[in-house]
């Protein structure tokens, strides 16, 4: 077992017995040790006292705390260097210099900075000391502005409907995508809702109701009820579109397709045709979804 593998109890005890007066040899002997291992002890011991010249213990366990946490700080540099590389052709120099005036206002020095990211000291002191442009001026008064209307509006608006305030409620004469631009940099985002498209009524695509809620039928293929169902699966949703006997309340078509169009249900009602072969007078009795009132079902009807 190496020395590293014994308690600081059992040194103490081996200690001890020398100090005691025992010899290293018969200590070896009955403790199953080596003789070197026992020298090394003592002489740390010492060190440890201040006898002799050397690291004490404390000092060791500090060097190898200070090796480990170089080797981690050697790795961490090598990462940082390797990201600044890949990272300065997609950043140009002023956006390399607002990093480091980031940095450099956290108390990070300003040539280790510079260094890591390649641009000149010079060049970032000039860029400090430039005066704004009229470009930047305008953007933050604009970024103002937006932010003015967004919270106007409880955070509601976005893009489209600050665009509008901009120009007809402000007199403001600046483009869509710009306030895009200005919304994404100040972190504004308005409820995203989805558009309700208007129905049109189509009255003459609308059948009278011939049913009256009255399924009961005395023969077969006298009345079909057809409707589509959702189904959620692991590759997403399906649709099935499924007609159906009021007599015999047998399944006679059906269709599965990935979106619910007037193709899926002129094809169950295809299937339902083709293999039932139905007599003159045959009653197809459905919702007025788009689907239903679209002239190709209608029309295979």
């Amino acid at each position: 077992m190496g020395r590293r593998g014994y308690p600081p109890e059992f040194r103490r005890r081996v200690l001890d017995q020398i100090d005691g007066g025992g010899k290293v040899r018969d200590i070896a002997r009955d403790l199953g040790i080596s003789e070197q291992t026992i020298y090394v002890w003592r002489k740390q011991h010492r060190i440890d006292q201040g006898v002799e010249p050397g690291l004490s213990s404390s000092e060791r366990v500090e060097l190898a705390a200070a090796r480990r946490r170089i080797v981690q700080l050697e790795a961490e540099l090598k990462i940082a260097r390797r990201a600044a590389e890949l990272l300065k052709d997609a950043k140009p120099p002023k956006d390399r210099f607002e990093a480091i005036k980031t940095v450099v206002a956290e108390g990070l020095p300003i040539q280790a900075a510079c260094r890591m990211l390649e641009v000149s000291e010079s060049g970032f002191y000039a860029w400090r000391s430039r005066p704004p442009s009229e470009r930047q001026i305008r953007h933050a008064w604009l970024t103002d502005v937006v932010t003015e209307i967004h919270f106007a509006s409880r955070q509601t608006y976005g893009s489209i409907r600050v665009h509008a305030e901009l120009r007809l409620g402000h007199g403001i004469d600046v483009g869509r995508h710009q306030v895009e631009l200005v919304m994404r940099r100040a972190g504004l985002r308005g409820i995203v809702g989805r558009r309700r498209r208007p129905r049109i009524e189509r009255p003459d695509a609308i059948a009278l109701d011939l049913v009256d809620r009255t399924f009961a039928r005395g023969a077969r293929d006298e009345l079909w009820v057809t409707d589509i169902t959702e189904h959620p699966t692991r590759e997403g949703k399906v649709y099935c579109a499924v007609v159906l006997d009021a007599f015999s309340r047998r399944v006679v078509g059906w269709s599965i397709d990935s979106s619910p169009t007037a193709a899926l249900v002129t094809n169950a009602l295809g299937m339902a045709i083709d293999s039932r072969i139905p007599p003159g007078g045959t009653l197809v009795h459905s919702d007025q979804g788009s689907q239903f009132t679209s002239w190709a079902f209608t029309h295979r009807a």
